[in-house]
């Protein structure tokens, strides 16, 4: 049994995708970020800095006590690795590779930049011009860099892998990052044979993706401190 803490965000739901392909059980734990209980000093333990999701997998293959893992491409790769038949992550040398090179690409460039944007779009207290450009077209910049790499290709690096997984939530919540799927087709194709799958139903459903949450102006601060908040 493995615990997810977490809620509804693109990064939980990487994990939630990849326990559901590789049939593992897990439970869900509700960390209400709006609240801040992501700060408290049980969820530290698990995830020292103090963001969702992180696991905590209660009977480890090394068969000792329960092993918590934070950061969703770490979390990716523990899940891949415990798996014995290596589904989501080849063996092979090259193939593995190519895996790693746009799973990193995913957690330091897709994650970052496409959060970036959406916060510019719909959580900053001010509208700024100059965020908000930045970032939609540095989305933009990432889609054309996916859709480019999807020409002739049914997957992102070969065989379905947790490359994919990690790219994928990331475009669901494509419309707080004021992009369109008709301008990257090769993405759309893509984005629309995996949410078929039916581990994507299991983890998230069949509906569109969450609305911008609604918070007042001490969630705010909870979420998006700032200096001498």
């Amino acid at each position: 049994m493995i615990e997810v803490y977490g809620g509804q965000t693109p990064n939980v739901f990487k994990v939630l995708i990849a326990l559901e392909e590789l049939g593992m059980a897990y439970r869900r734990v509700a960390v209400d970020i709006t609240k801040g209980e992501q700060f408290s000093p049980e969820f530290l333990t698990i995830s020292p800095n103090n963001r969702v999701p992180a696991i905590v997998d209660l009977d480890p293959v090394d068969g000792k006590e329960p092993l918590s893992v934070f950061e969703s491409g770490a979390i990716l790769v523990y899940l891949t690795e415990r798996d014995p038949r290596h589904r989501l992550m080849p063996a092979e040398l090259r193939t593995r590779t190519a895996v790693m090179e746009w799973l990193m690409w995913q957690m330091a460039g897709q994650g970052p930049m496409l959060g970036q944007a959406g916060h510019f779009r719909n959580y900053a207290p001010e509208k700024v011009p100059y965020g908000i450009a930045r970032y939609t077209k540095e989305a933009h910049r990432l889609y054309r860099v996916l859709d480019t790499r999807l020409v002739g290709h049914d997957y992102i690096s070969g065989d379905y892998s947790v490359a994919d997984i990690a790219c994928w939530p990331w475009i669901f919540f494509r419309e707080q990052h004021g992009v369109e799927l008709q301008d990257y087709l090769n993405v759309k194709h893509w984005y629309e044979a995996l949410h078929a799958r039916p581990a994507y139903v299991r983890a998230i459903g069949a509906g569109p993706a969450p609305k911008p949450l609604t918070i007042d102006e001490e969630a705010r601060k909870i979420l998006f401190p700032v200096e001498n908040d």
